[in-house]
């Protein structure tokens, strides 16, 4: 199936210029691949149930959300543990370590990703908590 989208050149170089280094054969073949891993990465944090320990790393515009992001650090503290935070110009960088039920802390990451200010959330489940 054909379809489009809206990117802008920067990422369209960046990206290109990636597929091309790994020898991949076409630009709608690494489009395919990058959208196989959305789709698992998304698959595995809706299927895991009980309690889980996850890391999440984030970037967003500090003087956009920062008001927000502490309202819902507060709502989640019984997922999060602890966090650390970086600044990167009007960047910030954070990473927040949770343990507890795997709803609460998909909730969480849905919660971040929903914020216009934040780039984008990478969520690694590690394990299962024993």
């Amino acid at each position: 199936m054909r379809t489009s989208l809206n990117v802008s050149q920067d990422i369209l170089d960046e990206f290109d210029e990636t597929w091309q280094s790994e020898g991949l054969d076409s630009r709608s073949r690494a489009i395919r691949e990058a959208m196989q891993e959305y789709v698992e990465g998304h698959s595995q944090l809706e299927e895991v149930s009980g309690e889980v320990v996850a890391v999440l790393a984030f970037d967003y515009q500090h003087h956009e959300v920062i008001h927000d992001l502490h309202s819902a650090q507060h709502q989640f503290q019984d997922v999060i543990e602890t966090m650390s935070h970086t600044h990167q110009g009007d960047w910030c960088l954070e990473t927040v370590f949770c343990h507890g039920d795997a709803a609460r802390v998909r909730e969480l990451v849905y919660r971040l990703r929903d914020f216009d200010g934040v780039g984008r959330v990478k969520t690694m489940l590690l394990r299962p908590a024993a």
